[in-house]
């Protein structure tokens, strides 16, 4: 039977599994995003798919880090670069075309003190390859996400044959399953995908320690609060950066 006590007690199994595995990892990931915020840097984050939930889920709200940056490629309309229609166009499709990640790492006011944080699942598709393969080449710090379960029983579609993985300076495992969905359901199909919950899970804990990190070094912590004059004043540091 699945039912929400059949998933509640494997999600359970399946953060303590992340814990106990990636708590190194994550601690390298808290090491160079608390460097980077400490001189001044901002953190990029770019994912496909759901993963961009990652950077959602700690930014613009009460408690979360000021300089974190989602990187979309919306924003290529937002800023007026392509109209909405070749962006959306089926049978051209925007993200497969080439340089775009040149493109979108221009789009931004990005610094050498700057990181990088690109999710992915799967990390097999060419455009989280590239942002990944860019960051490395301008000398920034890459951090990966991605499922280690996933990635390693599929090919590759980047021209490179290459990864995510092997472009990260860290490299955390999700420790999400193969296809994402982690119940049985006696049938072919399988439900309830968890690397949302498993990507949130690590970016939360990340910006625990971070927090952590910086208040042992004396350092200021840029998190917001909910008094507006603070988060006013916070933000405008890294106005046009983020």
């Amino acid at each position: 039977m699945v039912d929400a006590k059949v998933f509640k007690d494997q999600v359970i199994e399946l953060i303590d599994e992340l814990y106990d595995s990636q708590k190194d990892n994550i601690e390298k990931f808290a090491r160079v995003a608390a460097d980077c915020i400490a001189s001044g840097g901002v953190i990029h984050v770019f994912g496909s798919g759901h993963s961009v939930g990652l950077g959602i889920d700690i930014t613009d709200r009460v408690g979360s880090l000021v300089p974190i940056h989602i990187m979309r490629t919306t924003d290529f309309v937002t800023k007026g670069i392509v109209s909405l229609e070749e962006f959306t166009d089926k049978v051209n499709i925007f993200e497969r075309r080439p340089n775009i990640a040149k493109k979108l790492y221009d789009l931004y006011d990005i610094k050498k003190e700057d990181i990088f944080v690109v999710i992915s699942n799967s990390g097999i598709n060419g455009l989280v390859i590239d942002i990944a393969s860019l960051a490395k080449e301008n000398g920034h710090k890459v951090v990966i996400v991605t499922s280690m379960k996933h990635t390693m029983v599929e090919d590759s579609r980047h021209p490179s044959g290459k990864k995510l993985y092997m472009f990260g300076d860290v490299v955390v495992d999700n420790c999400g399953p193969h296809g994402d969905a982690l119940l049985e359901t006696g049938t072919d199909a399988k439900v309830c995908s968890v690397s949302s919950i498993c990507n949130n899970l690590i970016a939360q804990s990340m910006a625990a320690r971070v927090v952590d990190i910086l208040v042992e070094e004396g350092k200021e912590v840029p998190v917001l609060t909910g008094d507006k004059a603070h988060d006013e004043a916070v933000r405008a540091k890294y106005k046009g950066r983020i």
